[in-house]
């Protein structure tokens, strides 16, 4: 009895020791707190109504682009610093104002999982509120974009977790690539060169449409983008009545940027679709590349509608998908 106590007690603390030593610390934090798009500023009363706090919702809490009704990128609540309790360290997006005159490096200090998980954290830190203005106005872009990335990749781990298998093998077909879809997408057509994926509910559409077609030439220019575009919609995007068909609309001029994730170099291409001969319309952003031979160009769009709702959450979770692609079998 004595010797199996004393290889129980030598088997525990192994354990113990292991656990500590090389257990992941994020396993031992509570999830976040908070709903999806909100971001907890933790900044005190006077630079929150100035302008530290002016230039921080112009950032974070401006319109957010490409949608019908205006809607914040955002949703900002601001904590002062002396009620900055547990309760709020554990929100999954905390941006905290650090002034003091003994601040050794101005800037920005970007964290993950420090309270809670998944958790960001931007902190500025600045001598005064003079210099924590130019260091956010500096650092806008950084932190917008750190915050949505977040939001990102919260979602997609979601999609990972409760993932529709069935829909890996006709992606991979066609692009050479791995798309997560979250349980609820379905297949609603494939072709050769042609599929829409989508999770429709009484009232919203959430829907990934995916196409491949051979290089011209300039085929990363947003005018060529958009005539591409609208040919494969006219082919494969019917509307509800015959002769309808969605295309892009020419209301607001689509714009792109350049950008790379995942080891893939791509153009984001932002607008608002309609359907000729109807009265449906919404947001749409879509991601195109070059396939790894460089024959063809990949289009990776998703697109929302949801005439009865805001729609800024249900388009960042349906393009939160597009950052999930990934080559399958070839070296980042």
């Amino acid at each position: 009895m004595k010797r199996f106590l004393t290889l129980l007690a030598v088997i525990l603390a192994a354990l113990l020791a292991g656990g500590c030593k090389g257990g992941p610390k994020t396993k031992l934090l509570p999830n976040v707190s908070g709903k999806a798009g909100e971001v907890v500023v933790v900044i005190d009363r006077d630079n929150w109504e100035g302008e530290c706090g002016s230039a921080i919702r112009e950032i974070l809490g401006g319109d957010c682009p490409y949608l019908a009704q205006r809607e914040p990128l955002f949703a900002l609540a601001n904590v002062p610093p002396g009620n900055f309790n547990n309760m709020f360290k554990m929100h999954r997006n905390l941006l905290i104002l650090h002034i003091d005159p003994e601040v050794r490096k101005e800037g920005v200090q970007y964290r993950r999982n420090q309270w809670a998980q998944p958790q960001v954290i931007a902190q500025v830190d600045a001598l005064t509120p003079s210099s924590a203005l130019s260091v956010i106005r500096e650092e806008g872009a950084s932190l917008a974009e750190f915050f949505e990335q977040a939001e990102r990749d919260r979602i997609v781990a979601n999609a990972i977790l409760y993932e529709e298998s069935s829909l890996k093998d006709c992606v991979e077909q066609l692009t050479g690539g791995v798309l997560h879809f979250p349980s609820g997408y379905k297949l609603k057509k494939a072709t050769d060169a042609f599929l829409w994926i989508a999770d429709e509910k009484q009232y919203t559409i959430q829907a990934v449409l995916i196409y491949r077609y051979p290089v011209s030439g300039g085929d990363l220019e947003t005018g060529k983008i958009i005539q591409r575009r609208n040919a494969v919609m006219r082919e494969q995007v019917p509307g509800m009545f015959d002769g309808t068909y969605m295309t892009t609309s020419a209301a607001v001029a689509p714009t792109s940027r350049s950008l790379r994730y995942h080891g893939i170099d791509f153009v984001e291409t932002r607008g608002f679709w309609e359907v000729e001969g109807d009265f449906m319309g919404g947001p749409f952003v879509s991601h195109s590349f070059y396939s790894p031979d460089g024959k063809d160009v990949i289009v990776l769009e998703a697109f929302v509608y949801a005439p009865k709702y805001d729609k800024r959450q249900y388009l960042r979770q349906v393009e939160a998908l597009l950052f999930s692609f990934e080559w399958k079998n070839i070296e980042k």
